[in-house]
């Protein structure tokens, strides 16, 4: 056979070969892109789902708002988010148009309708808080039973997004199979061909087919193992190894892209957990100092690169004052005046630095040499507090919005859980202080003398109780009305409130009875305290519709522990002292005395 046949041949043979290795390569790329679209199929499902679950939870903050508050600007917000809603059909329609199955959708659609009980259930509260009846509306969305309602909408969209992920990894498996083949065909291929050109046209292969073979070769077994790295070479000759080249390189960057978006995926997914675990532990908050600790501790967790502070307003001194601060940052005081933080004057984030140039905030300090982040802590249009952040050097603009975001939605998280710790001590302030006096009421008397009473038998430390009782109340109430006896409780009040240095010892009992416990008191002090309190009720002078009420007056009974018996026995002591300077004619301090062993009043 003559050369130029041999020739001939091993060139047609080549040709062949490489048509074939281009078509695998093809088809290789063409199983990858069903892959992707599997997974974009998958994040479609992911961002309708989510969407519904968004809805869930938007009308649920919403209403629950208007029920707490009676903002009505959440019922107007929770109206137009029902109005704005997709119907059930319109939902399953879309689903079914984007490739779900009838399982599939029969999974979303009990989802949709434990979602539909549920506004049911919100509508129902909020007709109950619109006529009044706070209690039943509170008991419908914060009862066990709407939060596992909740639960159950999230269960089954779990398990209708479990349902996609098995279609959808079966799909990709199946498809990474298929390009798996297709490239082990290629790869026997471009060695047959080699094989072929180091036989017969040795000078061919090496110049034009053998080297550009080898280097891709290599790259295409890189890729195959998922090493993203390897780059493949450029050729740009119009022919079959050029277009290989141009393959690989798409099916690398394919490759790299979705690498990359399974990453941010990954992510955001550990993320969201992570912040939803924070949520959780924000809810079970008693008090700030549990939610400082939490916030310490999840802070750097979500945002690891980035040092900050925690500020709480300080509503007496009307400063913002540093809770905590985690990862060591360089900049901001530790307290300074709501003025001087833009984000607290704007009522939303401040940056300051990045591609629009700002006004640093004043607590910032002179040099400052990053960016900043200052996110407010809002309630009710009302600043609580500030989450402060320091950016990290040469960070990527899109890794700055991403935990940007994150750190929208955790300054979000604690704005409400403190917002809901303020209230809660304001409702249990409420609950313990007399509203006319503004003194502690009884209620929280016995829980300070149980404490009080502990503390004195432990530590055998001196505790004294002064019983006061005005007299002749009733006189003021049937000669110049109810207003002018609420008066004189005031003023008594005021006397018995001014009266010792620490807060809180003085109590209202019940109409005209109030009660003293002052700790580390001997007898003779509480006895001198007890004058002074006497003669200062004497002096005060009250005008009721311009006319001066007459003099007012108490009686006094003192008893004090260790001196007049147990320390649990004190306030019945010091009530039979008063008893007895009523009957012994009012207006005097009688201290109670032991008689065999048991006290009575002197």
């Amino acid at each position: 056979m003559r050369l130029s046949t041999i020739t001939n041949w091993a060139y047609g043979a080549t040709v062949a070969l490489t048509l074939l290795s281009g078509t695998t390569m093809l088809m290789a790329s063409s199983a990858e892109e069903e892959e992707r679209a599997a997974v974009a199929q998958r994040a479609i499902f992911d961002q309708l789902t989510a969407t519904l679950e968004e809805d869930v939870y938007r009308l649920t903050e919403q209403a629950r708002g208007y029920v707490i508050t009676g903002d009505p600007s959440h019922l107007i917000a929770y109206q137009r988010e029902k109005n704005s809603v997709t119907s059930t059909e319109a939902r399953l329609g879309h689903l079914r148009d984007r490739g779900a199955n009838e399982s599939e959708l029969a999974a979303l659609r009990q989802a949709l309708q434990w979602a539909g009980s549920l506004t049911d259930e919100q509508d129902q509260a909020i007709r109950a808080a619109r006529q009044g009846d706070d209690a039943r509306a509170r008991t419908i969305l914060f009862g066990d039973e709407y939060g596992r309602e909740l639960d159950r909408v999230a269960a089954q969209v779990g398990k209708f997004q479990y349902m996609l992920d098995q279609r959808t990894d079966h799909r990709v498996t199946r498809a990474t199979d298929t390009a798996r083949l297709w490239r082990t065909m290629s790869e026997l291929m471009l060695g047959a061909t080699a094989l072929l050109f180091l036989c017969v046209l040795y000078f061919i292969l090496k110049q034009r087919i053998l080297r550009p073979v080898v280097r891709l070769s290599d790259v295409v077994t890189r890729l195959a193992a998922q090493d993203y790295e390897a780059a493949p070479p450029e050729f740009n000759q119009v022919d079959e190894i050029g277009d290989m080249a141009q393959a690989i390189r798409i099916f690398r960057e394919n490759g790299l892209e979705r690498q990359r978006l399974e990453e941010e995926r990954d992510a955001d997914r550990n993320m969201r957990d992570l912040l939803s675990r924070l949520t959780q532990r924000l809810q079970g908050c008693d008090n700030t100092a549990d939610l400082v600790d939490l916030v310490r501790r999840f802070a750097p967790e979500i945002a690891p690169e980035y040092p900050g502070r925690l500020y709480i307003h300080d509503i007496r001194r009307n400063l913002m004052v540093q809770a905590c601060h985690w990862l060591a940052p360089s900049f901001s005081r530790v307290e300074f005046p709501l003025s001087v933080c833009w984000a607290l004057r704007r009522g939303q984030t401040h940056r300051p630095a990045g591609e629009m140039i700002d006004i640093p905030c004043e607590h910032l300090g002179a040099d400052v040499s990053i960016g900043t982040i200052c996110i407010p802590l809002t309630a009710q249009g009302e600043s609580i507090g500030l989450l402060y952040y320091e950016e990290p050097a040469q960070a990527h603009p899109d890794h700055l919005e991403r935990t940007g975001k994150y750190l929208e939605m955790l300054a979000e998280n604690i704005g409400l859980a403190l917002a809901n710790l303020r209230l809660r001590d304001a409702l249990r302030a409420m609950a313990m202080v007399d509203a006319l006096t503004d003194l502690p009421n009884r209620r929280q008397f016995d829980a300070t003398l149980k404490t009080m009473v502990e503390e004195a038998q432990r530590n055998n430390d001196m505790l004294a109780c002064l019983m006061i009782d005005i007299d002749h109340f009733k006189h003021f109430n049937d000669h110049h009305g109810h207003d002018a006896g609420d008066a004189v409780l005031r003023a008594v009040g005021g006397v018995l409130a001014d009266s010792l240095r620490e807060q809180g010892h003085a109590f209202r009992l019940g109409g005209e009875e109030f009660v003293m416990l002052m700790p580390g008191f001997s007898l003779d002090q509480a006895l001198g305290r007890a004058m002074q309190i006497q003669e200062s009720i004497r002096n005060l002078r009250l005008e009721h519709h311009g006319r001066e009420l007459k003099p007012i007056t108490a009686s006094f009974g003192l008893a004090a522990f260790p001196d007049h018996g147990p320390a649990d026995r004190l306030l019945q002591t010091a009530d039979a002292a008063l008893l007895r300077a009523k009957v012994e004619g009012r207006d005097r301090i009688l201290v109670a005395t032991v008689r065999d062993g048991k006290s009575a009043a002197a």
